[in-house]
């Protein structure tokens, strides 16, 4: 008994670390938007321009709300609390996911039909996607990533699918990709797949790496709220 409890101990410290380290990643990158936001609208506020600082304010202003709501959301997800989900265009989901990248990403997307909703936490499935994105992103710095998204509803699933154009996925790191601390670069962490991950399994679906002919291509199975 004393060892299954102590067993149970360490798993649940492992576990509330990665919860950490997850909600430090996506903390880091709100903040990191805050901080580029930050600068340009003092240099504008310096020029006299306040009209062209507002949108600059206005970034500050959704990236501290969404920091709050991504705490909020990650520490529910780790209580195992029945995720808050609500009908929502994908179309709205795929914005949200990449309202930060700016240039760094050229996107094409397909969604069958083009109205497509899905009953999805809208917060933390914007953050899955994010996460792919900007795994695609950073794979082809400096060169600007072309990243296609494919949705459809297909046999009571949701299927998503996001392929980039990048060097692709090395064979050795493929079965662990979606486990924190997997990276290829030097100073990367892997937490946005291993975050992707537990959100996907949390929604009831999955994720993987698919077949690809050239780059990185990850499949996204949500069941489809009756």
């Amino acid at each position: 008994m004393g060892f299954h409890r102590e067993a149970e101990s360490r798993e649940g410290l492992e576990l509330a670390g990665e919860i950490a380290a997850e909600v430090a990643h996506e903390l880091r990158n709100v903040l990191q938007v805050i901080a580029s936001s930050a600068f340009v609208a003092r240099q504008e506020l310096g020029k006299g321009d306040g009209p062209a600082a507002l949108p600059h304010v206005a970034k500050i202003e959704r990236n501290a709300r969404l920091g709050h709501a991504i705490v909020d959301d990650l520490m529910a997800l780790a209580r195992g609390e029945v995720l808050r989900c609500e009908p929502t265009a994908l179309s709205e989901l795929l914005e949200a996911a990449r309202a930060d990248l700016g240039s760094a990403a050229r996107f094409a997307d397909t969604i069958e039909p083009p109205g497509l909703r899905v009953s999805v936490h809208p917060i933390l499935f914007a953050r899955l996607l994010h996460a792919l994105y900007e795994n695609a992103v950073q794979a082809s710095a400096p060169r600007v990533a072309g990243i296609a998204t494919r949705a459809r509803s297909e046999a009571g699933q949701l299927l998503v699918e996001v392929t980039d154009d990048g060097p692709g996925v090395p064979a050795e790191i493929a079965p662990r990709l979606f486990e924190p601390l997997a990276s290829l670069r030097p100073q990367g962490t892997g937490l946005g797949l291993a975050l992707a991950r537990r959100v996907a399994e949390a929604h009831g679906g999955s994720i993987e790496l698919a077949p690809s002919m050239g780059g990185a291509s990850f499949r996204v199975r949500l069941p489809v709220a009756g």
